[in-house]
């Protein structure tokens, strides 16, 4: 697959480390791709023991770097969301509109981009059995 490409690639490498965690079910821009390292399991200790990621303009170029490296995860994408589904509870969406930067698992960014109506599309009383579908870009 083709990942997409960064909205700013000059940007790259300057967003904090601190990030939400996967979530929000839809995506607005990919800022970098990152790849987590861990000295624990033989990564270079270049933090005091710590972790600590390598961030990348391209998926291809995060890959090659993490097939390369001991003790690297697997890529992420760090995307921002504009706005997001939040679900307190199985089932219960809420349309979240406030911005947001969380990392996610790059197989992810295979669900088209929000678009004005993905949200509203979703939470409107006649979509399809499966929400979800809408997401995927399949409804």
């Amino acid at each position: 697959m083709s990942y997409p490409r960064v909205v700013d690639p000059q940007r790259v490498g300057t967003y904090p480390a601190r990030a939400f965690a996967g979530g929000g079910y839809v995506w607005d821009e990919v800022l970098e791709y990152r790849v987590w390292c861990h000295p624990e399991q033989g990564a270079p200790d270049v933090c005091e023991g710590s972790d600590y990621f390598h961030a990348f303009a391209s998926h291809d170029e995060a890959q090659a770097f993490a097939e390369q490296t001991r003790g690297a995860e697997q890529p992420l994408a760090l995307v921002l969301q504009r706005e997001y589904l939040d679900e307190p509870e199985d089932g219960c969406f809420v349309h979240v509109r406030q911005e947001r930067v969380t990392e996610w698992p790059v197989a992810l960014l295979s669900r088209p981009r929000r678009t004005p109506r993905t949200i509203p599309d979703f939470l409107a009383p006649d979509a399809p059995a499966n929400r979800l579908d809408i997401l995927r870009g399949l409804a």
